[in-house]
């Protein structure tokens, strides 16, 4: 399938695309579809509604466990040049991570096409925009959407939107930070400096809009306010003391060393 929706007319059957098969035979486990030369399985948790032999059957075509091509009714949003969003299915660090898709056998996201720092890799339940691909090897992938694949997905925020709490998912990390499109599909960019700690690859976050740039893209953090951090601090002091029956050893004179340690 390509970008305009056309079905693939290739005459080799590669992963990944949606073709036009014909219905050979029925199966044990489901039917024999053919293009002419080669007969390829559509097992029976792939079938939507009834097939009747000599019918032509549109389907997508993927890799089963044994590395064979196989057939699904499924036709998932996201294949070999279509984009979509995926949800994390499962990580394996000397791998990477696999992707639900939709069709019931989830694609590798390999290691070599994620974040260097393993700390910041995809979790269970997270989310991620991508494509898939073919290897030299044949053998399907998945694909994270580049920065310029992104765009079509963005719209400009307006100036009302600052200091304004948006939520998004981190499509995109850098040593400098990381790039969110956000529900109302912004770009944003949280700073390094605007966090406690990196958020991960295709994590749900939530942060405050700081700035709203002339091109119609937003900066966020994740630190609260000045007032609620100094909300915060009020109560520790407090705390303390009551706990010491009103008084503490510390004044205006003492180590601003000595109060930072004790109160940090």
């Amino acid at each position: 399938m390509t970008r305009s929706g056309k079905v693939c007319k290739r005459m080799d059957l590669l992963p990944g695309y949606v073709v036009n098969l014909k219905a050979v035979r029925p199966a044990p486990y489901g039917w024999f579809l053919t293009d002419g030369s080669k007969n390829i399985l559509l097992h029976e948790s792939g079938i939507v509604g009834n097939i009747a032999e000599g019918e032509t059957v549109r389907v997508f075509l993927y890799q089963d466990r044994q590395g064979r091509i196989a057939a699904t009714q499924k036709i998932p949003e996201v294949r070999v040049g279509s984009f979509g969003w995926c949800r994390v299915a499962d990580r394996n660090d000397q791998l990477g991570v696999f992707v639900d898709i939709g069709i019931g056998r989830d694609i590798l996201l390999h290691k070599g096409d994620l974040p260097p720092l393993r700390e910041v890799w995809p979790q269970k339940g997270d989310k991620l925009y991508c494509t898939l691909k073919n290897d030299r090897f044949g053998n399907l992938l998945a694909r994270l959407a580049t920065e310029e694949e992104m765009k079509p997905l963005f719209r400009q925020a307006g100036r009302s939107i600052f200091n304004q709490t948006v939520k998004g998912i981190v499509y995109r990390t850098i040593k400098a930070g990381s790039f969110i499109i956000t529900e109302e599909k912004y770009r944003a960019f949280l700073h390094e400096s605007q966090r406690f700690a990196e958020p991960r690859l295709g994590e749900a976050i939530e942060g405050r809009v700081i700035g709203v740039k002339d091109d119609g893209t937003i900066n966020i953090s994740m630190l609260k306010r000045v007032y609620e951090s100094i909300s915060d601090h009020a109560e520790t002091v407090y705390r303390y003391l009551v706990e010491r029956g009103g008084v503490m050893p510390y004044t205006d004179k003492s180590a601003p060393e000595d109060i930072k340690k004790r109160f940090a």
